[in-house]
């Protein structure tokens, strides 16, 4: 493996990563919701998320911990100076070419609006691609796949209610809607363009794809929202490849324990 990690791992860490930093951004809105209830409800999805990658992440420290005992692969990160990885080293101690989460997840809150279609269009896609992980031959991932399916469900049916609302509400409402496409949907091509390590997933992309297309144009049309075409599409995170929002969601997640090594409470 040439001290490098395998693509099984890539590809677990890649789930774990995508659903940790929307995880972050989502947090931004605790105590800032536009009203009570719909601020509980957007902390609650951010910790269905956290919870979802501290499984990927458990399950990829397991996998690399396997690798190095096993076939002597030197890991100089994401275990550090660690002796082993854990699900903190990964989230708290790689870099930011290191991670491998979706470009969408990243980009900033901006208004409601626009954390409402970057919710949506990622839940619709995490829905699909998990139904199809869900045929694995892997245990371990299709646990955590199927026990995350559950509050996806939920994700999916939160934010599709909202973007209806936003969308086929007032001028206002319409307009913040159709501005939050403009900004979000070039980063959704990259969803569906494999990287080298889901190669050996097995997904189908086309499949995918078509699904997602129908899930997200049918919400749409009931939004009164027009679904872009030929639009170009920012691809480049699932290789460590990405935009400078990430910079510095990574600063103020990792901060503690860069300045505290080793720290636990």
């Amino acid at each position: 493996m040439n001290g490098t990690l395998p693509y099984k791992t890539d590809f677990i860490l890649s789930l774990a990563d995508t659903t940790l930093i929307l995880s972050q951004r989502n947090s931004e809105w605790c105590g800032h919701g536009p009203v009570l209830e719909q601020d509980i409800a957007i902390t609650n999805i951010s910790l269905d998320l956290l919870g979802q990658s501290r499984n990927f992440y458990q399950y990829a420290a397991e996998l690399i911990n396997n690798s190095s005992k096993e076939q002597g692969l030197k890991v100089s990160r994401p275990v550090g100076r660690f002796r082993e990885a854990d699900e903190n080293t990964l989230a708290y101690l790689r870099k930011e070419r290191e991670f491998k989460n979706l470009l969408l997840v990243e980009q900033a809150n901006g208004d409601w609006a626009q954390t409402i279609l970057r919710q949506f269009l990622f839940s619709q896609f995490q829905y699909v691609l998990f139904e199809q992980l869900q045929k694995s031959k892997d245990e371990q991932l299709v646990a955590i796949v199927t026990k995350a399916l559950k509050e996806i469900a939920y994700h999916v049916r939160w934010s599709s209610e909202w973007l209806i609302r936003l969308g086929d509400g007032t001028e206002e409402s319409h307009q913040r809607m159709v501005h939050a496409v403009d900004e979000l949907w070039r980063y959704t091509g990259e969803m569906f363009i494999p990287a080298e390590y889901e190669k050996e997933a097995g997904i189908d992309f086309d499949l995918l794809k078509n699904e997602w297309n129908k899930k997200v144009t049918a919400i749409f049309d009931e939004a009164t929202l027009t679904v872009p075409e030929k639009i170009f599409m920012q691809s480049g995170g699932k290789e460590g490849r990405h935009t400078e929002q990430l910079g510095f969601i990574l600063a103020e997640l990792q901060y503690m324990q860069r300045a505290y090594p080793n720290s636990e409470w």
